[in-house]
């Protein structure tokens, strides 16, 4: 208290009384705390007392006593041990050594002695100390403990050897520590890196460590580098902010021999009794547990199941290459050599580049197809400064997991040469299956010369193709990018037996690993080889992991939509077959499709055969006035006017409206800075259509008598009807809607034909501009025959109220926007998924009919063939694939439990 008030800094004291009893070794420590209402609080405990002596002790002198007395505050070297009689509370304020933990669950203040007592168990925490009115970071080093290896905590080997050069670093998660170690030397102690290892310190060196890292630290950052990508520069430094120690080349170190161990043990040859020279390239990669693997997952009899059931035993690869991983000139094998020799991923480098050397003067082919870039360029492709241009790799395609010994780095672009030895190392571990299907984004150019090449390669990846089935594809996002011959050739839609498969599978594995392409360009070959194979593990593991999950999603949206596409089938079917075009139109188009299938030199059903499309319009007045003539000849019906029958009386009504539609539409178009000559046009048209709606309303009084007190203006089709005249609206608007269907059929098709025009063969500013007025008037087109369907379905509800019709709902749905697309339009949807619009599924399709039309609906007939068939073949893969998963890792399980044997 000072002035009647509070101090400002309340103290905390330490009074500590040692008993005189050499065999209690009891410290008794009193705390004292002054509190803000001016009462003391004390609490008492017992520490044992430190049996060895503190090397770094320091008895404190009667001058520095002295010093003290002036400022109780700073900081006095005092060991507390030494202290013969009780000092006074006030004597302790002054003598105290104050210390306080900082990770340690307390905060209180200590002695130096027990501080260092109480940190045999965590030698790597980190102390303040008091000094200069405020507390100063310092270590247990400084404070004189010793951490003595092959001993319990706090006893010391009798004849312990310190580190070398008494120097020891520590990398822990939280900070970089120096501390003072010794080995144990006992006679049958274990050798000085299993010492460090049994603390679970790993050390850099097997001689002489004088740097080690806990593996808390590694196991966080190997996980943080899967997860966030975090580079170990980013990652050490972070570290060294915290303290004043660079050891970021021994990290590395750490952290690559701990990368190739942790693969070692995951895959079981870490205790092979055949030591590592006895392992076969690609033993420590994660495999695939749904692809198919004879003698893993398949079943026994496999290879004499019936031909309608092998393709389920097809393995399906995806070639692709990735140019963001590039590699600088920097370090040689020999500086910085991989630690895995070919056991995981990537290709044995001693074998795949003097293979590339020898071979590397064959000119690549150029594309046939549009100008592929990956093809055309290899040759010219940059590759100054650059000892890796990227990597091309084979993965699985159905389940996105890297294959053993399928990446490999790219010399000087994409080139054939690479690709080909890559895709043979991997075929080599399956060459037993009979069914391949391959899909590269260059498919149609890299299949032609492909086992042409392969006798140039070494003889170890030779294949025997003369009994396989090799299908080739194009990835479905890459397919628009061909030519159309190429789009239907090497299609996954429209191909038999290869269920959903989309074979984007290296993309989504690209957009993982890309996140660490600015550390991969300045690393050695060994350690960028090492680290890339650490993560595609870690990808492996991952999707094996979340298969369960996966599988059982997949399968859930494979029923539904197998089921949504069934129904669309039918219904396509179904119109068809009520047309005149009839069942036998349907029974010789999959008489084409499947002679397509069977043999790709046939006629291909998905192409189309004839070039441009019309519509033709109903003559629905004509059929209107031939009925009329027929009533009038039989005398069945009286026309109460000399020259407007009832049936002209309804369709001038429909006219009268869509005229009305039409002005409203043209009044909208002027604009706020219209002509006088726009301005008196808009306004005849709107006179005369005045003048024939009353004329219509005097004829319609002597039909419709009871609206006779109906103003002029009010719409015709509003006015009430006498029963009579229901079923000939009914008949009209029916037609009616036909039409307005018809018409946004003929607007579609013009639209698509004119913009297809227009990419192809317009050029130039001025030819573009006038080419989307004219598409856009098309547009407006669409827009009126798509508000004239509208209104007529509006129209049809409301009389089908007074009138019992059914089913006529079916072919006239309500007419969305998104319902306005061409035959092939997957309206937001993939290839695989869209389901027709059901625009074109409306009944009575006619052989009279434009070529066009029918040509476009046996093109989608095909189509939609193709989408069911597809769906009802990737609900038998998944559940193949599934079983081949829970066969593996029951292979897996008993394979553990043999090698736990050896």
């Amino acid at each position: 208290m000072a002035g009647g008030r509070m101090s400002k800094k309340p103290k905390l004291v330490r009074h500590m009384n040692s008993t005189d009893s050499a065999a209690a070794h009891i410290h008794r420590h009193r705390i004292f705390a002054l509190q803000q209402d001016g009462e003391f609080a004390l609490r008492t405990s017992y520490l044992p007392a430190n049996p060895l002596n503190i090397s770094d002790s320091v008895t404190e002198s009667s001058e520095s006593h002295n010093d003290n007395l002036t400022n109780p505050w700073n900081e006095v070297e005092f060991d507390a041990v030494q202290i013969k009689s009780t000092p006074t509370m006030s004597e302790e304020v002054v003598r105290a050594k104050r210390n306080r933990w900082v990770y340690c669950f307390s905060v209180e203040l200590a002695y130096r002695d027990c501080i260092v007592q109480s940190h045999y168990h965590t030698p790597l925490h980190r102390i303040k100390q008091w000094k200069d009115n405020f507390f100063h970071m310092v270590s247990l080093k400084s404070l004189g403990l010793r951490v003595q290896l092959g001993h319990r905590p706090g006893e010391e080997c009798n004849n312990h050897r310190a580190a070398y050069d008494n120097d020891f670093v520590v990398i822990n998660i939280h900070r970089i520590h120096e501390i003072k170690l010794d080995y144990c030397g006992c006679r049958h102690a274990p050798s000085h890196y299993k010492q460090l290892l049994h603390l679970q310190w790993f050390p850099a060196t097997m001689i002489n460590p004088r740097t080690a890292a806990t593996f808390a630290v590694i196991e966080f950052f190997h996980l943080l580098s899967f997860e966030s990508k975090a580079s170990a520069y980013k990652f050490y430094h972070s570290l060294t902010r915290r303290t004043d120690n660079d050891r970021y080349s021994v990290f590395l170190c750490i952290m690559s021999e701990w990368r190739h161990l942790k693969a070692l043990k995951q895959s079981g040859q870490g205790h092979n009794p055949a030591d590592l020279e006895a392992m076969h390239e690609g033993e420590l990669a994660v495999l695939c547990p749904a692809c198919p693997q004879p003698g893993k997952n398949l079943p026994e009899d496999w290879q004499s199941a019936p031909p309608s059931e092998q393709w389920l035993y097809a393995l399906f690869l995806a070639i692709d290459a990735n140019f963001c991983l590039k590699r600088c000139l920097v370090s040689t094998n020999n500086k910085d050599p991989g630690l895995s020799c070919g056991w995981d991923y990537f290709v044995e480098d001693g074998k795949y580049k003097p293979y590339i050397s020898m071979n590397n003067e064959v000119a690549q082919e150029k594309s046939t197809c549009v100008s592929h870039n990956t093809v055309n360029m290899a040759d010219i492709k940059t590759s100054k400064g650059l000892a890796a241009t990227g990597v091309g790799t084979v993965d699985c395609a159905r389940h996105d997991m890297k294959l053993p010994n399928g990446v490999g780095d790219l010399q000087k672009g994409e080139k054939y040469l690479n690709m080909d030895y890559l895709v043979f190392s991997t075929l080599i571990a399956f060459s037993q299956l009979t069914i391949f299907n391959f899909s590269y984004d260059i498919t149609c150019q890299w299949y032609k010369k492909l086992w042409n090449h392969m006798p140039s390669l070494p003889l170890a990846l030779h294949l025997d193709h003369s009994n396989k089935v090799i299908n080739y594809f194009v990835p479905k996002f890459h397919l628009d990018a061909h030519i159309k011959s190429c789009q239907t050739k090497f299609s996954f839609n429209w191909t038999p037996w290869v269920g959903q498969t989309d074979r984007e599978a290296p993309e989504r594995g690209w957009a993982n690993i890309n996140h660490v392409t600015a550390s991969m360009k300045e690393m050695g070959p060994g350690a960028r080889w090492d680290t890339l194979d650490d993560h595609f593990g870690d990808w492996n593991w991952k999707k094996i992991s979340g298969f369960g999950r996966r599988m059982l999603r997949k399968i859930k949206e494979a029923v539904e939509v197998e089921n949504d596409h069934h129904a669309a089938l039918q219904e396509l079917e179904g119109s068809i077959e009520s047309s005149e075009l009839s069942a036998a139109s349907i029974i010789e188009w999959q008489n084409e499709v499947k002679a397509w299938e069977a043999d790709r030199t046939m006629p291909n059903s998905f192409d189309s055969r004839v070039t441009g499309t019309s519509t033709q319009s109903p003559t629905v007045h004509l059929a209107l006035v031939q009925q009329d003539a027929r009533e009038l000849k039989d005398s069945n019906v009286i026309s109460l006017h000399a020259e407007v029958t009832p049936s002209v009386l309804i369709s001038t009504a429909m006219d009268l409206k869509h005229t009305q539609c039409r002005l409203r539409v043209d009044s909208a178009a002027l604009g706020l800075h219209a002509t006088n000559a726009q301005r008196a046009n808009i306004l005849t048209c709107r006179n005369t259509l005045q003048h024939r709606i009353e004329a219509w309303t005097s004829v319609k009084v002597l039909y419709m008598p009871i609206t006779f007190d109906k103003r002029p203006e009010q719409a015709p089709e509003e006015t009430p009807k006498p029963a009579s005249l229901l079923e000939l609206e009914w008949s009209l608007r029916y037609a009616q809607a036909n039409n307005a269907l018809n018409e946004c059929h003929s607007h579609i098709r013009l639209q698509t034909q004119l913009l297809h025009f227009k990419a192809q063969n317009i050029h130039g500013q001025g030819a573009n501009t006038r080419a989307c007025k004219t598409v856009d008037t098309v547009e407006d087109h669409l827009a009126m025959s798509h508000a004239k369907y509208c209104h007529t379905h509006k129209a049809l509800l409301a009389l089908s109220t007074h009138i019992d019709h059914i089913g006529w709902q079916q072919s006239f749905q309500p007419l969305k926007k998104s319902d306005l697309r061409p035959m092939g339009d997957f309206g937001g949807q993939t290839q695989g998924t869209a389901i027709m619009s059901w625009i074109w599924l409306t009944h009575g399709v006619s052989v009279d009919d434009c070529a066009g039309l029918q040509d476009s609906l046996h093109i989608e007939w095909c189509k939609a063939r193709a989408c069911h068939n597809r769906w009802h073949e990737e609900i038998w893969l998944l559940m193949e694939e599934m079983q081949h998963v829970l066969a593996f890792l029951k292979w897996h399980i008993q394979w553990w439990e043999e090698w736990a044997t050896l």
